[in-house]
């Protein structure tokens, strides 16, 4: 991570690597990054833990994201997360705003198309989220219902 003036230059490892997460209240592991963790672990080398404290219903990526191929396993607040070589498109439905974060970001790491329904949850909390990724080489089409 390095800062420069107004932006945040980020370069991630080579290979992602398991992690080991608990969501706790402010200054723990906050659950609004849960999902997307959990979108990142599924590609990550290992096996990847994941302990939901804060929100019972957090894990509900985990059935859309295994749709496109990752391999996780929920246990009431526990999911545990084996990392796979890649993820495939599918079409997938968003149940709460940070899992539609999460399998947008899934969807961006796939080489295959994925249709995310359920967009209008996405868009009460991330605006503009389509022209921000596409600002960055997303190919991202909005579809009519």
């Amino acid at each position: 991570i390095r800062p420069a003036g107004n932006n945040i230059y980020v370069k991630g490892p080579e290979k992602l690597t398991s992690v080991s997460v608990v969501t706790l209240a402010h200054p723990g592991f906050p659950t609004d990054m849960q999902p997307q963790m959990m979108a990142m672990a599924s590609l990550a080398a290992g096996t990847s833990m994941i302990e939901e404290n804060i929100f019972e219903k957090r894990m509900k990526a985990a059935s859309e994201l295994t749709k496109m191929g990752a391999d996780i396993a929920v246990n009431g607040k526990n999911a545990v997360v084996r990392g796979v070589e890649r993820l495939h498109g599918a079409t997938v439905m968003t149940h709460d705003l940070r899992a539609g974060a999460a399998l947008v970001a899934a969807a961006l790491a796939t080489d295959d198309e994925t249709v995310v329904d359920g967009m209008c949850i996405i868009d009460r909390g991330y605006w503009h989220m389509k022209e921000k990724l596409e600002a960055i080489g997303a190919d991202i089409r909005r579809m009519e219902e």
